[in-house]
């Protein structure tokens, strides 16, 4: 999802060469492959896209890969780019690396200043590891090596799984099905209570073209609207974009994960972005892409 945003934003202006891989062709875990990849390609810069990503219950399931996988692909990649000159870095991780209840909204100075979120600990762990490992490479050797943390993404491209996916393709999903079956209840994880914040795939790849084109970035620096809503109200505006109009049962069993997540975007909006798509709009454009993925049978669910 989001390496397709940024392929699409550098193809609305970009005039350099652009060398892609997918996972089927470069895989990232395998260091001598990504040193060979470097040695031969030696890219002059690097958007870091690439991540084992899923919501609550994949993360809980599925813990011992989210964090080897994530990190030994930013380890491969972050040191084969050091070693063969690459001039700049970007690493992409997500807001999820700091403190389960550090104050919001949640400014880039909290990291590492309390206990992480349980169910999302192993893949925050990594994320927190591939953006320290860009710090201090770029603190020890000179190299322009950074990062970006994301929000909540959706749009174009995502993952619809109907257990593994994160919050919006995951509703998409499961009110779409209903809808179409004719049932008259769709069962939602959690209280509803969690304030989550969102943000459009598009945003994100032009934020990412932006941090690129700066001469001296944060280290890391936060990427999001600054805007928070709770899960019911998400949930809410979901059936409503899909046209479903049964009832909404919240299913308090299942864990609500970080009560809050609202990142502070002062520093990113210090550089000259903000986000630019509006929620309403950004659900609409996400839905449509979904019926389109089914049409085609390109629907992507890992």
């Amino acid at each position: 999802m989001v390496g397709s945003a940024v392929m699409r934003q550098l193809e609305s202006g970009f005039e350099g060469e652009v060398l892609t891989r997918t996972r089927t062709q470069l895989d990232l875990c395998d260091q001598r492959a990504v040193s060979e990849f470097f040695a031969e390609a030696r890219p002059d810069c690097v958007v870091f896209a690439a991540a084992k990503v899923g919501g609550i219950h994949a993360n809980a399931t599925y813990p011992a890969e989210f964090a080897y996988d994530n990190i030994m692909m930013a380890a491969n990649a972050i040191h084969a780019a050091y070693r063969n000159q690459t001039e700049r870095f970007l690493f992409l991780g997500s807001t999820c690396i700091y403190p389960r209840d550090c104050p919001q909204p949640i400014q880039e100075s909290s990291l590492l200043t309390g206990p992480l979120e349980p169910t999302n600990e192993a893949y925050a762990l990594a994320k927190i590891a591939g953006l320290k490992l860009c710090q201090h490479y770029r603190s020890q050797y000179g190299v322009m090596f950074h990062s970006a943390m994301p929000t909540n993404l959706y749009g174009p491209g995502d993952n619809y799984h109907p257990d593994n996916s994160h919050v919006i393709p995951g509703l998409i999903r499961r009110f779409h099905d209903a809808q179409q079956a004719g049932e008259k209840q769709v069962s939602v994880w959690g209280s509803g209570k969690p304030r989550r914040e969102f943000l459009h795939v598009d945003d994100l790849a032009t934020a990412v073209v932006h941090l690129i084109g700066l001469e001296n970035p944060p280290d890391w620096v936060n990427v999001g609207t600054g805007v928070d809503l709770p899960i019911a109200e998400l949930a809410t505006l979901i059936a409503r974009t899909v046209g479903f109009d049964g009832e909404i049962v919240q299913d308090a069993s299942k864990p609500d994960g970080t009560p809050v997540k609202r990142t502070d975007t002062t520093l990113i909006n210090g550089t000259g972005w903000s986000a630019q798509i509006d929620l309403i709009d950004g659900l609409q454009s996400a839905y449509q892409d979904f019926l389109h993925s089914i049409e085609s049978q390109q629907l992507r669910s890992l």
